[in-house]
């Protein structure tokens, strides 16, 4: 007859023990793979009416906007301009016009949609305010500074910004043409956020956000679009989704091409004629007097250098023309340093 194991209390005492470490150490595995995971709230009242397929394709059409944008900034205010992308999110109209503040200037644009199925859409340009006094800054002379004020617009700004922005608008006629005609028109300019009701507050609306880039200047341009307008319109090319390119249009090539060369004629650039470099004591620069002379160490026949940025591009003689220092090209140089 065989006896039944029994356990003595040090034993029971080691296997709970044991399964306390155990437990401690799984509970501590699942705590650090959950810190780990970045956890996104999700609001079952409003389920999200864009999948990440229809995202993708606004995303694209707004990232060739971007560029368009740019290139017209960089030929306006002859600074350095980037724009691009930042997010593209749904949100309740109210939740966006809340968050502005009170005087900012804004535009309503009649989408002009070519096509009678489609709902009449219209959507809400934003410009942000150091955006905004940046780039009348630079257009009125200065250097595209921002000083933060709070108040309103004039008359004269608001004139001034209102045809950048009619500007604007007109620029996302190319991008959408691969997918629907439109023909995009300011309808009201508005420089208090609170008096804008062109959307009902409890819309859903899709923001797409742009990052602005002037200079040292950096901040937003939304543009804000109804949901059931844009589904509206994006359910006339549902059956593009997979279109990633293109068709090449010499003409609007050839036009693209005339815009930006024009765009950099008109550009300023600094040459400088560099006759010589020597190397003076401190002493002999403080003790310089007129008819001193400085020995350059060169042959007078020599050509000078000239320069744009710290690359040298020609050499030439140095002369005059109609009573005028100036520099006749003898070689251009093909290779940059």
């Amino acid at each position: 007859m065989l006896m039944a194991d029994v356990l003595s209390q040090a034993q029971i005492d080691a296997l709970l023990g044991n399964f306390a470490s155990e437990g401690t150490k799984a509970f501590d595995d699942i705590d650090e793979k959950g810190t780990e995971r970045k956890v996104k709230n999700y609001d079952f009242k409003m389920p999200k009416k864009f999948t990440k397929e229809q995202l993708k394709i606004l995303d694209g059409i707004f990232e060739n906007y971007s560029r368009m944008l740019s290139s017209y900034l960089i030929g306006l205010m002859r600074v350095y301009c980037k724009v691009e992308v930042l997010q593209i999110e749904e949100q309740l109209y109210f939740e966006f016009n809340n968050a502005l503040p009170d005087y900012v200037m804004m535009a309503t644009i009649d989408m002009g949609v070519e096509d009678d199925d489609v709902l009449e859409t219209s959507c809400i340009i934003q410009l942000s305010n150091p955006i905004a006094y940046a780039t009348m800054d630079r257009l009125m002379g200065g250097s595209g500074m921002y000083i933060d004020s709070s108040r309103d617009f004039t008359e004269i700004e608001s004139g001034l910004l209102s045809s950048i922005i009619t500007r604007m608008a007109e620029l996302m006629r190319e991008p959408w043409s691969n997918y629907i005609g439109i023909n995009p028109k300011v309808s009201a300019i508005e420089t208090n956020s609170r008096v804008m009701q062109s959307i009902p507050p409890d819309e859903v609306v899709v923001l797409i956000v742009l990052e602005v880039e002037i200079k040292d200047v950096k901040n937003t341009l939304t543009i804000c679009v109804p949901a059931m307008n844009l589904e509206s319109m994006m359910s006339k090319f549902s059956g593009r989704w997979s279109r990633t390119f293109t068709k090449y249009d010499p003409r609007k090539e050839e036009e693209r091409k005339n815009s930006l060369l024009s765009a950099i004629k008109d550009s300023e650039l600094k040459i400088d004629a560099v006759l010589c470099e020597t190397k003076l004591d401190f002493f002999d620069v403080l003790s310089l007097q007129v008819n001193d002379v400085i020995p350059l160490n060169v042959p007078i026949d020599r050509n000078i250098s000239i320069k744009i940025g710290n690359n040298l591009w020609f050499d030439g003689k140095l002369g005059l023309h109609n009573n005028q220092k100036a520099v006749k090209i003898d070689n251009i140089y093909k290779e940059l340093r």
